[in-house]
């Protein structure tokens, strides 16, 4: 195995990220190609590490095989994803061989939430790894390559919690085009017992909102319509506010965000019930621009699960919560997280969490079998569900989570909807959008309105996704103006 150097603090490292000249780099361009796992905060993660890199001589590129460097960005929520992350790793050891063997080279990089929880074991089972950093110290990463250039053989691991954050250290954002992720907060303080974020992300940290609201400004100015606001606990956010001496809550950030011009939709994820405050309840019945699909995860409707798991909400402070909120907004749908098989699950408790699924109805949700993540409480705990058994209970979960999104997918024929075009689709002609409720549609439309707000008659449904005909050939000027299901 070769040799690892742990990547200490050292002052003048983070000073050194304000002028890319202070780290020696080839000045010629290289490839770069990351591959994303995860959640959105994975996926802003990865974009901004393709804007710290390519300060540094690095452009992306999406053919694997030419690539100078190769980031993994990991997630470590179940087994299977971290797996797959060593499965990945395999396949590039056989890439790297042959690039030596043609005397060139292609740094690996690991980072994320794997990197953040087994940064030793990734380096023990892949030691032909380069470089392994943990979600708070991408922006050092020009840094860690000037190490790994310098140290040859020698692999450098960072994961360390700086005492500065990231964000501070951070170039502006380059991404485009109609949508865009903001992290807005990270980390979390709820510890629940199934669950490795507070290990791997650190405690909650929120943004200065004025730094939010310039990098919203950026965004917008650059033609993105739809942000959604990102963090492992969004609606926990408390950022410093502006102008004043009080932190903001995500409501006051959100308000904020509703007068600007051009930002057509706002979003948010994920959300935690018990941080879901009044003035966020009204920001959806007063915010225009907030979108009516809402996903605060729940995980099981078994109260005696939910007090198992730490999750600090029961079942019926969830479904008052989700009364309160269809109140304020009417349109309001819901998705939702659910987790199966967790330690101690009857039966009872299964019916429990289907019961509940069928008052409250989502248009979409998440489920999985719990997977054991070492260094959680639920990891030890007696009771253990046998495989079969999760495996029955998640068949049947998401065979009426299909039938509640498919049911509200056919709810949306014969209406006129706004949806904002992102991509073209597989046909020629084809653009592909989403609704205000994120469903997927599939129009015939001619590329001069890709990146627009279009008024779409649904015509058909798919368990998945939308068909529409475009109303007319015009932008449509809001979201509110068009019918929506409920």
């Amino acid at each position: 195995m070769a040799e690892f150097i742990a990547f200490e603090q050292r002052p003048s490292i983070e000073p050194a990220l304000h002028h890319p000249k202070r780290v020696s780099m080839n000045n010629s361009k290289k490839k770069l190609f990351v591959k994303t796992y995860g959640c959105q905060m994975n996926v802003y993660d990865s974009d901004r590490m393709t804007d710290v890199l390519a300060t540094h001589g690095f452009e992306v590129t999406d053919a694997l095989a030419d690539a100078d460097m190769v980031i993994l960005n990991t997630c470590h929520i179940r087994e299977k994803a971290a797996e797959k992350v060593y499965s990945e790793l395999g396949r590039l050891r056989t890439l790297k061989q042959r690039r030596r063997a043609e005397k060139s080279d292609m740094v690996i990089a690991v980072g994320g939430c794997v990197a953040q929880a087994e940064g030793k074991e990734v380096l023990r089972r892949a030691p032909f790894v380069d470089i392994v950093f943990g979600p708070q110290t991408y922006h050092r990463l020009p840094e860690m390559l000037a190490r790994h250039q310098r140290e040859n053989e020698s692999a450098i691991l960072n994961t360390e919690f700086p005492v500065k954050p990231k964000f501070d250290y951070l170039p502006k954002p380059t991404s485009s085009g109609p949508t865009a992720f903001l992290s807005v907060q990270e980390g979390c303080n709820k510890f629940c017992n199934f669950c490795v974020v507070p290990y791997t992300r650190g405690a909650e940290y929120s943004r200065p909102a004025i730094d939010i609201l310039a990098e919203a400004r950026l965004l917008v100015g650059r033609g993105v319509r739809e942000i959604t606001l990102i963090g492992q606990n969004v609606n926990a956010y408390h950022g410093a506010g502006v102008n004043t001496h009080r932190e903001w809550g995500l409501a006051q950030l959100i308000r904020a965000l509703g007068d600007f011009g051009g930002l057509n939709r706002i979003r948010y994820t994920t959300s935690h019930p018990k941080d879901m405050d009044d003035e966020l309840i009204a920001a959806h019945r007063e915010v225009a621009a907030l979108m009516p699909l809402l996903h605060l995860p729940v995980q099981s409707g078994a109260d005696r699960i939910l007090a198992a798991m730490g999750r600090g909400h029961s079942r019926d402070t969830y479904r008052r919560l989700v009364d309160r909120l269809r109140d304020a907004q009417p349109k309001l749908a819901f998705s939702s997280d659910f987790i199966v098989g967790y330690p101690g699950e009857t039966d009872e408790d299964f019916d429990n969490t289907m019961s509940l699924i069928e008052e409250i109805e989502f248009a979409h949700a998440f489920s999985f079998k719990y997977s054991a993540r070492p260094g959680t409480p639920a990891a030890t705990m007696d009771q253990q569900v046998p495989e079969p058994v999760k495996k029955a209970r998640l068949s049947a979960l998401q065979s009426l989570l299909m039938q509640q999104q498919h049911s509200f997918n056919t709810t949306c024929i014969g209406q006129s909807m706004a949806v904002l075009l992102t991509n073209r689709g597989r046909h020629r002609g084809q653009l592909v959008g989403r609704t205000s409720y994120l469903q997927p549609v599939h129009v015939e439309a001619p590329d001069a309105l890709l990146g627009g707000l279009v008024a779409a008659h649904i015509v058909d449904s798919q368990p998945n996704s939308l068909s529409g005909e475009l109303v007319g050939r015009s932008f449509a000027t809001s979201d509110t103006k068009m019918t929506s299901p409920r």
